[in-house]
């Protein structure tokens, strides 16, 4: 039993810090702009069928074509942004709200018609195989998705607190009037959040597709799971989505463990109903 039960935590673990990554590109682009990115978790599938055709077509591993998802991935969300979202920012909040939601209906539809609605799994890749410590098993994608998470997570933390163009960053998260009277261009802000947040689900997606089935819908999952990260650790709080991601894939793991797997997503779901009931803001918000 205890042994089993490590095994649910370690499990928990893992899954967490990716669900922190995929979270922090939401909460950049929530805090900075005040926008609900509804196509986040499509923005995460798109990464995946990038890795898994760079597999397919060009043989190259998904570790390796990790740099080509952040950057193909920050240019989409540059694009989107100044196309798309750059138009309704002014305007009302449910305008801000349809275009997102649009965005993710389009993009989730696109990618059926493109690739079929078809689940796929990419073949065993570098990453493959388990490590057995202690009775303990740690499967090898799984560990370094979640060391790529922690990783990546760190420099973004580094970038925010280190850089001018990161100062500027949470400068306008914190208030976007006193960041304009400093002489801030808020607009370059927002594409370059924006940018950022797609990068890193980028990221995630490139991970991910190392180990977990790839398909249309996959983005809505991950993008649901996410929004409980952000709610919890705190709207606009790169240190409380990396935090609450964990705690996450605790409360999912766990719950599956000492009662019924089916009931898992349930457990994750009503810990974000009781969270923003009792604390609006969350764990570490502004």
């Amino acid at each position: 039993m205890s042994g089993q039960l490590l095994q649910q935590l370690v499990d928990g673990v893992l899954i967490g810090l990716v669900y922190s990554l995929v979270a922090i590109g939401l909460t950049l682009i929530w805090g900075v702009m005040n926008i609900v990115n509804f196509a986040h978790g499509d923005f995460l599938m798109v990464g995946m069928f990038a890795s898994f055709w760079l597999y397919t077509l060009f043989h190259i591993d998904p570790l390796f074509s990790i740099p080509i998802c952040f950057f193909g991935m920050f240019l989409l969300g540059m694009g989107i942004y100044r196309f798309i979202v750059r138009k309704v920012m002014k305007g009302p909040l449910l305008a801000q709200m349809v275009v997102t939601f649009g965005m993710s209906i389009f993009i989730c539809n696109l990618a059926v018609y493109l690739w079929t609605p078809d689940f796929r799994l990419l073949p065993p890749t570098i990453l493959q195989g388990t490590w057995q410590f202690r009775g303990i098993y740690f499967s090898i994608p799984k560990v370094v998705a979640s060391a790529g998470s922690v990783i990546a997570s760190g420099c973004v933390l580094l970038f925010l607190k280190k850089t001018n163009m990161g100062r500027a960053i949470l400068a306008t998260e914190m208030d976007r009037d006193a960041a304009v009277l400093m002489g801030i261009n808020t607009d370059r802000i927002n594409g370059l959040s924006f940018g950022i947040g797609a990068a890193l689900v980028g990221v995630a997606g490139a991970f991910l597709s190392t180990y977990y089935y790839i398909y249309p819908q996959v983005g809505g999952l991950f993008g649901t799971i996410a929004f409980c990260v952000v709610a919890l650790g705190g709207f606009g709080s790169v240190e409380g989505a990396l935090i609450a991601g964990i705690f996450v894939g605790l409360a999912q793991t766990l719950g599956g463990f000492f009662f019924d797997p089916a009931y898992k997503y349930a457990i994750v779901f009503s810990i974000y109903l009781i969270t923003i009931w009792i604390k609006p803001k969350g764990l570490l918000g502004w």
